[in-house]
């Protein structure tokens, strides 16, 4: 009998920004691709354009949310866990700390519940005192009521392992997809919308908020005297002072660009043809831009945060998190760099190996799965 999967706590797919959005859109297609397994994931209705859909053979639905950075994550998984009453879902799968206060909710309702760890969200700068103890109580909650936890590194397994005596979670890393040559069309088309030269640029991803550290990138810039363009793509879910004044200096710092967000073939026409990838951010789970970049064989300069550390690039790819002066020498000494080949480093990061993964996780509930 096939079994059916209900997941929440992203924003949605397919193609919304952020890391636990490009995970939940890599892995339940490549579970599918290999199980007899029924899944269904639950979108926030304002990042996507449907209310009943699907991607990849995955039935996707939209539910209601509040376009509010505080509320939108809760009221959007009450609302989710309620509609799994009626779904005949026989496990539902929770990402990320802020859903997590769901969990016990949904145990009532009589569901076995996986939920995924993707990082401490309450060291992020952009939390006020109430949110980050809202999430702290997520994650205490998903934590310890979740019939079976997964963490996506070891520093977020060490960290439970020790707030919280959860000695049992699973290890599960990211993922990545090794890229597909694009036509060159394509590439053109894209580069030339933000007239980008092939190999002449560097390159950062991710939403504009504090911890991603993008103010410390275009201050790092300007002191390191490079020539080649800095692009900076992404932009906040919801606008904020910080938003507004890091496109403030973006605009008038020379030689800087703004995408706005990206998906698809138009962030891997800009990755393909990048000259140096750079993170300099003060938090992230297992960073999904990162291993992207890698995919695409980009010398890269990251801060020296634990989960950047985790990956295992080489010692002369960090800088000390924070460090403007460090970021701008790092990233003089590495923009005259060729591509680097991390296969090595990459093999840990396969999707289907992870979905396969994710699967035994299910069947420890539930052995009639897969």
């Amino acid at each position: 009998m096939t079994r059916k999967i209900t997941v929440l706590g992203t924003r949605g797919i397919p193609d919304v920004l952020g890391g636990v959005e490009t995970h939940c859109q890599n892995l339940y297609p490549a579970i599918k691709q290999q199980f007899d397994v029924d899944i269904c994931v639950i979108a926030r209705a304002p990042y996507v354009d449907y209310r009943h859909s699907q991607y990849k053979n995955l039935e996707t639905r939209a539910l209601w949310a509040p376009k509010k950075r505080s509320l939108e994550a809760i009221a959007h998984s009450v609302l989710a866990a309620f509609s799994t009453v009626f779904d005949k879902s026989s496990i539902v799968h929770v990402h990320a700390i802020g859903p997590g206060l769901v969990v016990p909710l949904l145990r009532l309702l009589g569901k076995k519940v996986v939920f995924t760890h993707h990082g401490p969200d309450y060291e992020r700068q952009k939390w006020g005192y109430i949110a980050k103890q809202a999430l702290l109580i997520g994650e205490k909650l998903a934590v310890n009521y979740a019939n079976e936890v997964i963490v996506i590194s070891e520093v977020i397994n060490q960290l439970i392992q020790k707030k919280h005596r959860r000695m049992d979670a699973h290890l599960i890393y990211n993922g990545v997809n090794i890229p597909e040559p694009l036509a060159a069309e394509t590439i053109s088309k894209t580069l030339d919308r933000y007239a980008l030269k092939p190999k002449n640029y560097l390159v950062a991803v991710g939403r504009f908020v504090e911890e991603k550290g993008l103010h410390d990138l275009i201050t790092a810039y300007q002191k390191s005297g490079v020539s080649e363009t800095l692009v900076l793509v992404g932009d906040a879910d919801h606008p904020s002072d910080y938003s507004m004044q890091l496109k403030q200096l973006a605009i008038k710092t020379p030689n800087v660009i703004l995408t706005g967000f990206l998906k698809g073939d138009g962030l891997k026409a800009v990755f393909s043809q990048a000259k140096l990838f750079i993170m300099p951010s003060y938090h992230e789970g297992l960073p999904i831009a990162l291993l992207e970049a890698m995919s695409y064989s980009l010398p890269a300069v990251v801060s020296d945060i634990a989960a950047n550390l985790e990956i295992g690039l080489p010692a002369e790819a960090y800088f000390k998190v924070g460090n403007v002066a460090d970021l701008a020498e790092k990233i003089k000494a590495r923009v005259v760099l060729n591509s680097i080949d991390y296969s090595d480093l990459l093999r840990n990061y396969n999707w289907l190996e992870i979905a396969r993964k994710t699967v035994n996780v299910y069947h420890s509930i539930n052995k009639s799965i897969g």
